[in-house]
């Protein structure tokens, strides 16, 4: 369906523009404006929306190794255009995307004479821009060593960001992995853990009470991942390239392009509430398919021992039963995580698979993804890295009948790590097999790039949970960050929806869960990705509520439509997703006091009268399942328990 294209529309015109004269461009709805100025020789834009000051002056240009393009600059004409364009689009948060923009492209020129342009789309809510590079000369090729590219913030903004880790440190020398923790409300004056700054997507509240979601979409292997720098004293931040340790010092920490090139879009999306950052569709927009497909890839759910079970499952007998368990929830597939052709086998593996069919389930296999830019030792390791052993195991995997792959523990942003990324999506499509990875950077348009990607770790996951009680006990503030930020630029592959009390194998033993069966299950559907390997035991079945098990067996992974209805990021969230015509409208709480919220749900074509279904916690923290009618559809009452959930389905 991501490839049906259903129209393009552009409308263009064309202005010469005086150094001194500014050139601006409006949303289609006028209420959000870019202008672009040239001040002492350097380009500028900032951004307002209905009169207030989300971004104010902040620098545009590079410096590449031909030269200085972001000094001594002279604008020398700016084009205007209008875009729509619409196509079906699924993996997503919504599968049907309309998008609308005025396009403004301006042109500069910089003290050699060399010119580029910088192209802003502007939809109601989102800007979006780039740099394009014409060839200059008889270069064809060209080195990005710096962008000036900023985002200068009022006074009085505060943050909710994560920062960009140390190189080569945490498990294994694996870092970076974007699984760093947020801080909520920060003043811009808070570095960064690390001081390497910020990783993408950034959440920004102005004083004006407004929001700013900054992020990067349409990054391939012609270009590095990039993330922002710590705000100098004017609450200015920048766009900041990898570090040279990362991944071991391989690679390079400047893009390289052959020219005429296009670096990936830098997006801002604004709004004077919430609902504009959690419907965002920019990181996909203006993206394009990277190869056509002969696969149809059927997404789902998935049973995985290695989250509570871990190491000790990886056996032959383990994995039968958490098969056996996919079969009892009617899920599509089981998860066999590291280790297994140590412990089980290529042989039996094969065995395995063969079983897994025999029962309608589908596997997928775990991989490390290299094993010269750190000091892994769970296997298979050694093989996603080099082109000629990658082949030859997908064409064995496609041979026994797997269906998809994990991919993990890559550790930089570099271009040559992006290009590792890319190999494997398209080797694994040759081959019919989906990719998530773990360990690994944000997903960046991908949905929509790659026809066989189907989900990104890239957040502080669902095995933390296992592993230390401090992130138990965050767990609730962090599940109301991820649908503001990390979530709503990218699918986000959680590992969550945990039903055990204890996070261990006989469910008695290990960290303990702080949060409600209800809340548990609000996650399934509040964090989005078209497969999702829950971390549901073979226990779950009789020592879990009948209601939680058959709330999992139903529930689904792709989405046709979200809608924000309320909340505060670190503190509660109440979205809602559809399914066809089904809506789901969930809850979860952060907070230490009792939520009272009136929910107007007649956005979702809630009615008077209509029966819905609910899971919700009593006042002893059990899971409650009760059927009532809607009443008032505009003020639906709900009452969401600390640490505790809602879900509501019609």
């Amino acid at each position: 369906m991501n490839k049906l294209l259903l129209g393009i529309l552009c409308a263009t015109g064309s202005v010469a523009v005086a150094q001194a004269q500014p050139a601006a461009i409006s949303s289609p709805d006028g209420n959000l404006r870019v202008t672009v100025t040239i001040e002492a020789g350097v380009p500028m834009y900032s951004v307002t929306y209905r009169g207030m000051t989300m971004l104010e002056n902040s620098p545009l240009g590079f410096i590449a190794d031909t030269g200085d393009f972001g000094r001594n600059i002279t604008l020398v004409s700016a084009d205007s255009s209008k875009i729509e364009r619409s196509f079906l689009q699924d993996r997503i948060k919504q599968s049907f995307i309309n998008y609308k923009a005025n396009e403004l492209t301006v042109n500069l020129k910089n003290a050699d004479g060399n010119t580029y342009d910088v192209t802003f789309c502007v939809s109601d809510n989102d800007v979006a821009f780039r740099y394009e590079i014409p060839r200059h000369n008889e270069r064809g090729s060209i080195v990005i060593k710096q962008e000036n590219t900023g985002f200068d913030f009022p006074e009085g903004t505060t943050t909710f960001l994560t920062s960009q880790s140390d190189p080569m440190i945490g498990w294994k020398r694996t870092k970076p992995s974007y699984e760093e923790t947020y801080r909520a409300d920060a003043p811009m004056s808070e570095p960064s853990q690390y001081g390497h700054g910020f990783t993408f997507p950034g959440l920004f509240h102005t004083s004006d009470d407004s929001w700013v979601l900054l992020s990067e979409t349409d990054v391939d292997s012609r270009y590095c991942a990039s993330h922002l720098s710590d705000a100098d004293a004017n609450g200015l931040y920048k766009i900041a390239f990898p570090m040279p340790e990362e991944n071991n010092g391989n690679g390079s920490v400047s893009p390289g392009l052959a020219l005429p090139a296009a670096t990936p879009w830098r997006t801002i999306t604004v709004g004077d509430n919430l609902r504009p950052i959690v419907e965002t569709t920019i990181p996909w927009a203006l993206v394009e398919p990277r190869y056509e497909s002969e696969h149809v890839y059927e997404y789902g759910r998935g049973t995985w021992s290695w989250i509570v079970w871990q190491d000790a499952s990886m056996n032959y007998e383990d994995q039968i039963t958490f098969i056996d368990l996919a079969v009892s929830m009617g899920y599509e597939h089981t998860l066999v995580d590291a280790w297994w052709d140590k412990n089980v086998g290529r042989d039996r593996i094969e065995q395995l698979a063969r079983y897994a069919h025999s029962r309608n389930v589908d596997l997928f296999l775990w991989y490390s993804s290299s094993g010269y830019w750190n000091d892994i030792e769970q296997s298979p390791i050694n093989i996603m890295d080099n082109p000629i052993t990658r082949k030859r195991e997908m064409k064995w995997l496609q041979k026994i009948g797997v269906k998809g792959i994990k991919v993990d523990f890559f550790g930089g942003d570099k271009q040559e790590t992006m290009r590792l990324y890319e190999a494997i999506l398209s080797d694994a499509d040759d081959h019919g097999l989906m990719v998530i990875f773990h360990g690994c950077t944000l997903p960046r348009g991908w949905e929509r790039m790659y026809p066989n990607y189907v989900g990104s770790e890239a957040v502080l996951a669902s095995e933390n949970l296992v592993f230390e009680q401090r992130f138990d006990d965050m767990e609730a503030f962090n599940a109301c960050l991820h649908p503001f930020i990390r979530n709503t630029v990218g699918c986000m592959e959680f590992g969550g929806t945990f039903l055990n009390k204890r996070y261990n194998r006989t469910n008695d033993g290990g960290t303990i869960r702080r949060t409600s069966d209800a809340f548990q299950l609000a996650t399934a559907i509040l964090f989005q990705n078209p497969v999702q390997n829950f971390a549901i035991t073979p226990n779950n079945l009789t020592d879990a509520p009948q209601a939680a098990i058959e709330f999992m067996k139903d529930i689904p992974t792709t989405w046709d439509e979200t809608r924000f209805i309320d909340g505060y990021p670190g503190k509660y969230c109440v979205l809602a997703r559809r399914h066809a015509d089904k809506w789901y409208v969930v809850g979860i709480n952060a907070t230490s006091e009792l939520l009272k919220l009136d929910l107007d749900l007649s956005i979702l074509g809630f009615n008077a009268g209509d029966t819905a279904v609910s899971y919700e916690d009593n006042k002893e923290m059990q899971l409650l399942r009760k059927e009532f009618q809607i009443k008032n559809p505009v003020k639906v009452s709900v009452t969401i328990y600390p640490n505790g959930g809602l879900t509501m389905i019609k």
